[in-house]
């Protein structure tokens, strides 16, 4: 156990010293949208943040590290952010390196992995951000945020031990009855979920966000809209035929006061599940 919470804080340390990285297609997207005055705004560059994780916790983690004592609410949306740090502080400050491809150049089962936990962060946060709203939740941003934020001790990993992530993944294999966290325990000496809860203390984000992504059995209505998001956007990545779907759809009506029918029909799954 002592090991275990050695192996932690030393990853931990780790990270709280490199930067972080992000997509090439942000860097590339932030980059004209820096060189474009005429569509040059908070808003505009907060739509790129939004679609990457990294570069979302990027901002969010460099505000935390710069606020102002007189800063008393916690910062969850990018827009927010930027308007407080301002445009040119952003760009100057956080710039849209290192990109994470680069970092994976010639490891095409790690940067294949990690891109696909960044689509189904995508979709998480977009299906999140779908229920918020039909719940009418006015702050259904933040939801969309926790659910895109979700996995990522997992999508640092990737980046920075990807052999270790390709073992775990590995295990899991060898033995489909292998719980995920006992696997990454068996490589890492942690949980990915002990990471991702250490990285939010460490770095002060903001504490809604650890709420938000937790996966407590005592959740709130919030916590259930982002885990049942994140649970929908993980088994359906396998294909809509996985059989956890079923239940996803029971969970996700029960939130929406749907039937599992409804819901279905909602997400587009019927006679051809591509379609969904």
């Amino acid at each position: 156990m002592e090991q275990q919470r050695k192996d932690l804080q030393a990853w931990v340390a780790f990270l709280g010293h490199v930067d972080i990285p992000v997509l090439k297609q942000t860097a590339r997207d932030l980059a004209a949208l820096h060189q474009d005055e005429d569509n040059l705004s908070a808003r505009n560059v907060a739509q790129v943040i939004g679609r990457d994780p990294m570069m979302t916790v990027k901002l969010l983690r460099y505000l935390q590290q710069h606020k102002h004592k007189s800063q008393t609410s916690e910062v969850v949306q990018a827009e927010q952010a930027l308007l407080m740090l301002g445009l040119n502080t952003f760009f100057g400050k956080i710039p849209p390196q290192p990109v994470a491809e680069e970092g994976l150049r010639g490891q095409i089962e790690a940067l294949t992995s990690l891109l696909r936990v960044v689509r189904r962060s995508q979709r998480a946060s977009q299906y999140a951000v779908e229920w918020a709203a039909r719940r009418n939740d006015l702050h259904y941003e933040e939801v969309r945020i926790a659910a895109l934020l979700h996995d990522l001790a997992e999508l640092l990993m990737w980046c920075y031990a990807p052999a270790d992530m390709l073992q775990i993944r590995a295990l899991q294999q060898q033995d489909k009855t292998l719980r995920s966290h006992a696997a990454q325990e068996a490589v890492l000496g942690f949980s990915l979920l002990e990471l991702q809860r250490a990285l939010v203390h460490e770095w002060e984000l903001p504490k809604l966000l650890l709420t938000l992504m937790e996966d407590g059995a005592e959740q709130k209505v919030r916590e259930r809209n982002v885990v049942l998001a994140v649970n929908l956007a993980r088994h359906s990545a396998n294909g809509w035929d996985d059989a956890a779907l079923p239940d996803d759809y029971r969970d996700i009506g029960e939130l929406l006061h749907m039937s599992a029918e409804q819901v279905m029909a909602m997400l587009g799954v019927g006679e051809d599940p591509s379609r969904a």
